[in-house]
């Protein structure tokens, strides 16, 4: 089972460049791509994206800030995009949210590290790590201490809540 561990904060342009510069120096750079990223109305955290590679759909069970959650994802070919959207609108999902976001993708040891800057949400560093169930709690303690060593404080969850249900309820006139 694939069980995505992730840490992320909110963190000020200065310190976007500040990391950006640190890990073209420090790490390797897998990608950089620009992301759009719609949101269904479902019970599940079900997802598309076009990015500058290729198109994916992508389901992730549990809330959407927890520390871990099992994932589920299926590329297709980049042409396809429209299609996926029209199979689930014809589903009767709605678009709940739209997503438009720059990302700098970097390997760092052996975590994976995302420097996004998303239209009207926002900066945000992210550092994740797939892992097993027995191995899910002493990596996120490890994710913590990384963020911790580039002098990041970790956001509380309560903010990134509080931040997505207001771009949620406002992302049409944010963007």
């Amino acid at each position: 089972m694939n069980i995505e561990t992730e840490i992320r904060s909110f963190i000020s342009k200065e310190k976007f460049d500040e990391l950006l510069d640190f890990f073209k120096k420090n790490a390797s750079l897998e990608k950089e791509d620009y992301q759009e990223t719609f949101y269904f109305d479902c019970d599940e955290d079900l997802r598309i994206q076009r990015n500058n590679f290729f198109y994916k759909i992508w389901l992730t069970k549990g809330k959407i800030h927890d520390d871990y959650r099992e994932e589920i994802e299926i590329k297709f070919d980049k042409d396809e995009f429209e299609n996926l959207e029209k199979l689930f609108l014809s589903l009767g999902y709605n678009i709940e949210i739209k997503w438009f976001r720059k990302r700098f993708k970097f390997k760092w040891d052996d975590v994976t590290v995302c420097l996004d800057f998303t239209k009207s949400y926002g900066y945000i560093i992210e550092l994740e790590k797939m892992c097993t169930e027995d191995t899910k709690i002493q990596e996120f303690e490890n994710l913590k201490q990384k963020l911790k060593s580039l002098n990041v404080e970790i956001t509380p969850k309560e903010e990134f809540n509080k931040k997505f249900l207001y771009y949620k309820e406002n992302w049409k006139s944010l963007v």
